[in-house]
């Protein structure tokens, strides 16, 4: 038993050092989108609510500042929309970001959802608190909206 168990352990030991032995570089861990690499300011090019594509002219000059743990969205004229405290969980792809209101209004409602970043465009997901379920892809169906932000320069 003990020469099988041995065995194992060395065979363990191969197996991990192979890649260094064939010298292969080991691959390098996805550690996902970090709250540094959202922060910024991004101006929303489009978005969906409940299934329907958001009117352009609703959107126009709207923006989305995240910060390393909250996000304030403002519209045209600079009055905030909506202000919350977020987190992020980067061990799945897409990363799930929750969301808790600081607005007056909604203070500590909860909305859960997805988030991705790919270079400067954003893509977020959530369903609205006690409206919808929580997403599962980014297609909106009953109480979810969908944003895309561009980075702005």
């Amino acid at each position: 038993m003990k020469s099988i168990l041995t065995s194992l352990g060395l065979a363990a030991s191969l197996g991990a050092a192979l890649p260094v032995l064939s010298g292969e570089a080991p691959q390098a861990v996805d550690k996902g989108l970090t709250p540094k690499q959202l922060s910024g300011l991004y101006q929303i090019v489009s978005g969906e609510k409940n299934g329907e594509q958001i009117p352009e002219e609703r959107l126009r000059g709207n923006v989305v500042r995240f910060t390393e743990d909250t996000i304030v969205s403002s519209d045209k004229d600079k009055k905030e929309l909506y202000a919350a405290k977020y987190t992020l969980d980067s061990t799945q792809t897409p990363a799930v970001i929750t969301m808790t209101s600081t607005a007056t209004a909604s203070k500590g409602e909860q909305a859960k959802g997805l988030i991705q970043k790919e270079q400067g465009t954003v893509k977020l997901i959530y369903a609205l608190p006690s409206k919808g379920a929580m997403p599962t892809g980014f297609r909106t169906g009953e109480g979810q909206l969908l944003f895309v932000l561009k980075a702005k320069e």
